[in-house]
């Protein structure tokens, strides 16, 4: 069983950056993919960023892409997300998931955690 737990989440401006954190334990964590997804209040959770059990391979969602990057130090056991340009469209409660395969697809994924707050004020 693996357990995960977010970390970095905060009130933010427009324009700021962040790093959440997600550090795993009780798996074996470098052969595990990891992704983010994110839920807005009154939506569905949405795929943000998963990255490969090596980190050569990251996906991203549109509407992060080329403000956002997903890494991982297997030795720490964690995943990491920087998000740039933070904008109010990105507050949502941010979720750090653990599977077998990188996907973009919640069901995709085995492991989750409890979630970290994002707001970004305008």
């Amino acid at each position: 069983q693996v357990q995960l737990v977010e970390s970095g989440g905060g009130l933010v401006q427009t324009g700021d950056s962040l790093r959440l954190s997600c550090a795993a334990s009780g798996g074996s964590f470098s052969r595990l993919s990891l992704g983010w997804f994110r839920q807005a209040p009154g939506k569905e959770r949405e795929f943000v960023a998963a990255i490969n059990w090596s980190g050569s391979g990251a996906f991203y969602a549109n509407s992060v892409k080329g403000r956002s990057t997903i890494s991982r130090d297997n030795a720490e056991n964690t995943v990491y997300l920087q998000m740039n340009s933070l904008e109010p469209g990105d507050t949502a409660v941010y979720y750090c998931a653990a599977g077998a395969r990188i996907g973009t697809m919640a069901n995709e994924y085995d492991y989750w955690g409890q979630g970290t707050q994002v707001t970004v004020s305008s």
